[in-house]
This record gives structure tokens, C-alpha cells and sequence, in this order.
């Protein structure tokens, strides 16, 4: 069971100036990043409005729950708040988002981009999430809502890429700039717990658009999109090796420096299989399909970028019932081998285990070479952890 969280409150106005402290209150969910149960909660205790800024300090190494201490903006001086004799600093790497001013200008942005297709907003804003990787609000429209979203600039560009992939089954995208993206409501909900036949249709839309894209690496890379190819990845992967390595076992450095000096005969294997370069989601699960039943989208591509199709096959079964593993895994099979004739994605599979999980320790990597220290504890522990799952996969291929 996830513990509680607390939720400590720096108070300051837009010019940047400290109000003081609210001291810590329970709110509804344990997530860090969940923003709109910590608003709720102030507005509930202290009846004002606040705007969460981002993460100051945490009682715990990692999420989720404890103690959580977070700056927030409030547009007028509060009464009755604790002096906080902390510092605020100005770093190099926080986000826009992150500070005094900056959600404003992101709303400012939104409803400006709505008001130029005629769309009003009926209701404040409501702030749902905000952290090193996304500040995301949902702003309520009179038959529906727009969701504004705003990433870090090391993240891939998600509205370059969302106008490209317009279609059924990415999110309808309203505007964008930059690193904003505003988006239509989708009807339906998250699909976390879909069962099997909706499993197989998700895997079937993602070979589906990776068809699509086949042939076409040279236009992602021009959108920004990241390079997980063989030759970008073994440099990505040999690197975050080498910067993590003390923190591993003796055992698994061996497995690890053999792995990584074995790199470029694994590609190579893996191309001999047959399956082509082309799009992937990055953080393909269930949980990022949104449906109602006659369609499906899939949300979230800030993570995409171009490699084997099958990198997105790992974390998408890791997070599907035991009982659906097997049938999930032969239908992906079977679309590869429909898509590309002659191929042998059961090779690749097995190939590509151990990189897809290297994979996941190089990007942590660059979260924490991108974002201030305060945020490190959502990303701290995770090139370690899959390091060591990747050292596990090989070893077992190797016995």
C-alpha cells in the first residue's frame, strides 16, 4: 500500500517574493507529481488559490508518499503562515514552468490559441500535474475541455510530432509552440486494465504506425526526435555504463563491460532479422491509450523517438496481466511478421531484451543530467535499477 503523502507549502507572490509556509496537510493521492489533490487541499484547509511551482524537498528518497515539501505561487499575501527561513536559488536548469510567472504564461498562451477558434473557457483552469518531465492542466470548455501541456525542452517535440501523426489515433492537437502543446479532450478513459482483445488492438496500432513510418527516420530526426538506433544507443548505453559503474556489483560490472563491448555484433544480429528502423512511443503501456469503446488514441509522445520497433514491446508487457503475456507477445509476433515478410521478430526479441533495458538507464541518465538537484529524487535510483535488470537479462542468455 502506498503511503500517505503530506504536502509542506513555500508560499510566494508572482515577483518571486516568499510569503511564508503552510505546514503540512494530508492529500488524496501518494504521487508527487499529482498537483490538483494538493490545490484541493489547500483551498479546502486555508481558502486560497495556489499554483504549484515545483518540488523544494522530500522526506523520502523516493516516491511515493511522505512528506513533501513544495513551492507554490499565490497571486495576494496570506495571513497566518509559518516563516520559512530557506533559500531560494535561481538554477540554471529550471524549468519555465518551475518558476513565478511561468504557468500564467502558459495559460496565457492557451487561451489565446482558443480564443483564435472561437472556444471560451467556462471555468478557472485546473492544475494536474507539474515536474521535471511535464506541467499539464486541463481548462474546461463549454461542451468538453483543452489540455495544455508543457515539456522540457530535452524531451522530443511532442506538438511537432502530434501535427504529423494527425489522425484517429493520436490526440487532436489545438495549437502548439514550441514546448506547449494544447490538445482536445478525448473521450473515454485510460485503459490501465484493458483486457486481452483491447491489448492485441493497441499492439496492432502501434505496428500499424510504425509501418507507416518505416523508411522515414531522416523526417523524425528533423522533427527532434531522439536516435535510438544501433550506433546512438551503444554510445548512450556504453556511457551510462561507465558513469554508474561503481555503484554496481563486481558481478555485474563483468556482465555489463562484456555486454556493452559486445554491442555492435548484437545490432548487427538484430538487423540481420529483418525488422526496420522507424517511430517509437518510448513509454508504450496501456495506461497511455485512452478509449471509449469505438476507438482508441495513444497520448504521450514526448519520450518517441527512432529505433527497432520492438523497443516498445518490454515495458508495454511489463505492465499487462500474467495470464495475457503469452497471447500479448504471439499477436505482436504475428503483425511484425505480416508487416515485414521473411523477418524474425522472435530473434529480435530475445536480441533486444537486455538493450531495451540499458535503454531505460540511459534515458533516466539524461532526466537527471537535465533537471535541477531538488528533482532528483523521482529519477535517482534508476539508471542504477535497470543496469542491474539489464546485467540479470544478459546473464540469463548468457547461461
Amino acid at each position: 500500500m502506498a503511503m500517505e503523502r503530506r504536502a509542506a507549502i513555500v508560499l510566494v507572490l508572482p515577483d518571486g517574493s516568499v510569503v511564508g509556509r503552510l505546514p503540512p496537510l494530508p492529500v488524496a493521492t501518494p504521487w508527487w507529481q499529482e498537483t490538483e489533490p494538493v490545490v484541493a487541499a489547500v483551498r479546502a484547509r486555508h481558502g486560497i488559490e495556489i499554483t504549484v511551482l515545483r518540488l523544494l524537498q522530500a522526506e523520502l528518497d523516493a516516491p511515493p508518499g511522505g512528506t513533501v515539501t513544495y513551492l507554490a505561487e499565490t497571486p495576494q499575501p496570506v495571513a497566518a503562515v509559518e516563516t520559512w527561513r530557506g533559500a531560494l536559488d535561481a538554477h540554471p536548469l529550471r524549468l519555465p514552468y518551475a518558476k513565478p510567472g511561468g504557468p500564467a504564461a502558459d495559460l496565457e498562451w492557451a487561451e489565446s490559441v482558443l480564443a483564435g477558434r472561437g472556444l471560451m473557457p467556462i471555468g478557472a483552469p485546473v492544475q494536474i500535474r507539474t515536474w521535471n518531465l511535464s506541467s499539464l492542466w486541463r481548462i474546461p470548455l463549454r461542451h468538453s475541455a483543452a489540455w495544455l501541456k508543457v515539456i522540457p525542452g530535452f524531451l522530443s517535440p511532442e506538438g511537432a510530432l502530434l501535427r504529423r501523426l494527425a489522425g484517429p489515433h493520436a490526440p487532436r492537437l489545438l495549437g502548439h509552440d514550441g514546448t506547449r502543446s494544447l490538445i482536445a479532450d478525448i473521450p473515454g478513459n485510460d485503459l490501465y486494465d484493458a483486457p486481452l482483445p483491447v491489448l492485441q488492438e493497441m499492439v496492432a496500432l502501434l505496428a500499424a504506425m510504425q509501418q507507416e513510418w518505416r523508411g522515414r527516420a531522416e523526417a523524425l530526426l528533423d522533427l527532434g526526435l531522439s536516435d535510438y538506433r544501433g550506433p546512438a544507443l551503444s554510445v548512450m548505453i556504453g556511457s551510462v555504463f561507465e558513469r554508474n559503474a561503481d555503484a554496481l556489483s563486481a558481478d555485474d560490472r563483468e556482465v555489463l563491460a562484456a555486454f556493452v563491448a559486445d554491442l555492435p555484433e548484437r545490432f548487427a544480429r538484430l538487423t540481420e532479422c529483418g525488422l526496420p528502423d522507424t517511430l517509437i512511443h518510448g513509454d508504450f503501456h496501456p495506461g497511455n491509450f485512452r478509449g471509449d469503446g469505438k476507438s482508441l488514441v495513444l497520448l504521450d509522445w514526448a519520450d518517441s523517438g527512432i529505433g527497432h520497433p520492438l523497443l516498445d514491446q518490454p515495458a508495454f508487457l511489463s505492465r499487462v496481466q500474467a495470464d495475457a503475456m503469452a497471447p500479448v507477445r504471439a499477436h505482436w509476433i504475428a503483425q511484425w511478421k505480416k508487416h515485414a515478410p521473411g523477418s524474425d521478430p522472435q530473434r529480435a526479441e530475445a536480441l533486444l531484451a537486455p538493450i531495451a533495458a540499458a535503454r531505460q538507464a540511459a534515458i533516466y541518465q539524461r532526466f537527471l543530467d537535465n533537471i535541477e538537484p531538488s528533482e532528483h529524487p523521482y529519477h535517482r535510483g534508476d539508471p542504477q535499477a535497470w543496469l542491474e535488470r539489464t546485467a540479470a537479462l544478459r546473464a540469463e542468455q548468457v547461461e
